[in-house]
């Protein structure tokens, strides 16, 4: 094999990889479309964030920050968000969990609309190592599904 075989296999199976890792994380992320803004999504979210009692951490406009260093980019907002309940036993029973809680949801402006985006729990439980029927896992999967079903509703 010479030296310009070998370097076109490399780029091609770094290409590969790095395809293989992209389909892989956007297999992980949950998406739901919104018929609303997205401030007015995010406002909906943190309602019922806090109408199912749940703690709400922060709430970051990244469109706000890029126009301040004079960047600009779609209107792109996250909130953080938690209950200790579900949380807990995670971040106890799986430490590294700590990482990806408390739950991140992005409300993002696409050309195809608002759209809320989060990572499945399942791929929190499968990357932490934790079993697919871990008690907080279900609870959250439910959890994100209405929270983000209300921001998203009529």
């Amino acid at each position: 094999m010479n030296m310009l075989s070998l370097r076109i296999g490399v780029a091609t199976a770094t290409i590969a990889a790095f395809m293989a890792g992209q389909a892989l994380a956007d297999d992980n992320l949950v998406r739901v479309s919104s018929p609303h803004s997205v401030s007015d999504t995010v406002d909906r979210l943190a309602e019922a964030v806090e109408g199912a009692g749940a703690h709400i951490f922060a709430r970051v406009n990244h469109a706000e920050g890029g126009a301040k260093v004079d960047m600009e980019i779609p209107d792109n907002e996250l909130l953080i968000f938690g209950n200790p309940a579900l949380g807990t036993p995670v971040i106890r029973d799986a430490p590294a969990a700590g990482l990806d809680l408390p739950i991140r949801v992005v409300v993002v402006e696409t050309d195809e609309g608002t759209v809320l985006i989060y990572r499945s729990p399942d791929a929190l439980a499968e990357m932490h190592g934790l079993p697919a029927d871990h008690p907080s896992i279900a609870k959250m999967k439910g959890a994100l599904n209405k929270l983000t079903g209300k921001a998203a509703s009529q």
